[in-house]
């Protein structure tokens, strides 16, 4: 019976490889919000919401939600959320979204880290919404914007942990 000790490879001359582990964050759950205004195209809005979502999570591991609301001025709005809960989706969504992140987008979450962060851990992330329609999602700081807000798992689960793990993973 071979023995796969790491004495063993040692004493018979096999030297081993050292392998960089890969920066990976992991999440507890996902949340993407935006609202529709009476003058928006619904359609055009579920599609830029769509963006986000990589085509490999399967429909049941979406949990999809509009509600209609009134604005300050009585105008119709629709508040739309978008949340992935299971463990694979989430981690599928978590390599899709990095991937749609430009240099200059990651560059801007490292310097504003501290500010993206809350004290429960939560990554918060907006996006231009026409931007994000055109499939060229852009972090924006404007109101007319995709949130995007990532519950991250960290130990201890404190903001400098949460922030730390996520500066590793940006900044691979």
């Amino acid at each position: 019976m071979p023995n796969n000790s790491v004495g063993y490879l040692l004493k018979h001359g096999i030297e081993s490889t050292p392998v960089r582990a890969m920066a990976k964050i992991r999440a507890h759950h996902v949340r993407i919000t935006t609202f529709i205004h009476a003058t928006e195209d619904e359609d055009k809005v579920l599609e830029a919401i769509s963006t986000f979502i990589p085509g490999e999570i399967d429909e049941e591991d979406i949990i999809f939600d509009i509600d209609e609301t009134t604005g300050f001025f009585g105008n119709p709005i629709k508040v739309v959320n978008v949340e992935i809960k299971r463990s694979r989706a989430v981690r599928k969504f978590i390599d899709h979204f990095k991937e749609l992140l430009s240099e200059e987008d990651r560059r801007y979450l490292l310097d504003h880290l501290d500010e993206k962060v809350d004290e429960e851990g939560t990554l918060y992330v907006r996006f231009n919404k026409q931007k994000a329609y055109l499939g060229e999602p852009e972090i924006d700081e404007g109101g007319d914007t995709i949130q995007v807000k990532i519950k991250v798992k960290a130990f201890p689960m404190r903001k400098e942990a949460v922030v730390k793990a996520v500066r590793e993973w940006l900044e691979e």
